[in-house]
């Protein structure tokens, strides 16, 4: 089940009421902790959507210097901390992404600068997009900025903005990537960069170049597996 973070709706719906931004993030996260819990309460597997963490360097702190952001980052995580305060770690995983639309992309703050703090966050998986242009070669951080013990990382071998289907060959390598980076197999999951219909209705890729694209992510994590844990 996935649901927003705090950050993701403060972005979106701006604060007119509250004294401070703090404030508004606190009542965000008191909101969404129901919500959260509610999710886990009921058998699911929460995923908080976190764009903002990398997003919003690019959009509302383009004109700020990198600490100012990097201390957006770590208020938000620890938002996010604070609304999940009952719910088991390894029951969440928390997707962070620069923005699932097609353009240059060549504004993105680096994964290295902002890694520290979104790791910080109580999860039990880190969602990251590795399958871009602009991103792949950001899955060696992790041999500089491991995870934490108790975390596993989703990589996005998909990408989920290119009609190009993925061959199965390819998604393999990422993941063994990915695993080379990690130090450990049993910690990465293959995953889709991120949603393929980023707002409902705006039908970016059609039904089946979507299904051949899961199809291949299938395939190459079979191919890894076979691989990595002969």
């Amino acid at each position: 089940m996935t649901a927003p973070s705090p950050g993701i709706i403060a972005a979106a719906l701006k604060n007119d009421y509250y004294v401070s931004e703090d404030d508004y993030m606190d009542a965000l996260a008191e909101a969404l902790k129901i919500e959260y819990e509610a999710a886990v309460k009921h058998g699911l597997l929460l995923q908080i959507d976190a764009p903002d963490l990398a997003l919003e360097r690019h959009v509302s702190y383009a004109d700020r210097p990198l600490v100012d952001f990097v201390a957006f980052v770590d208020r938000n995580v620890a938002k996010i901390n604070q609304a999940l305060v009952n719910v088991p770690r390894e029951r969440v995983r928390l997707h962070v992404c620069w923005g699932n639309y097609e353009s240059p992309h060549d504004q993105d703050v680096a994964l290295r600068e902002i890694l520290p703090a979104i790791l910080k966050a109580d999860v039990g998986a880190v969602m990251l997009p590795f399958a871009n242009p602009r991103h792949q070669h950001e899955i060696k951080v992790f041999r500089d900025l491991p995870l934490s013990p108790h975390q596993s990382l989703i990589a996005g071998v998909i990408d989920t903005c290119t009609n190009f289907v993925e061959h199965p060959e390819v998604v393999a390598e990422r993941l063994e990537r990915a695993a080379e980076a990690v130090g450990d197999p049993a910690r990465v999951i293959a995953g889709t960069d991120c949603g393929f219909d980023t707002s409902a209705g705006m039908g970016r890729l059609t039904a089946d170049v979507v299904w051949a694209k899961l199809k291949a992510l299938g395939e190459g994590a079979a191919i890894a597996s076979r691989r990595l844990f002969a």
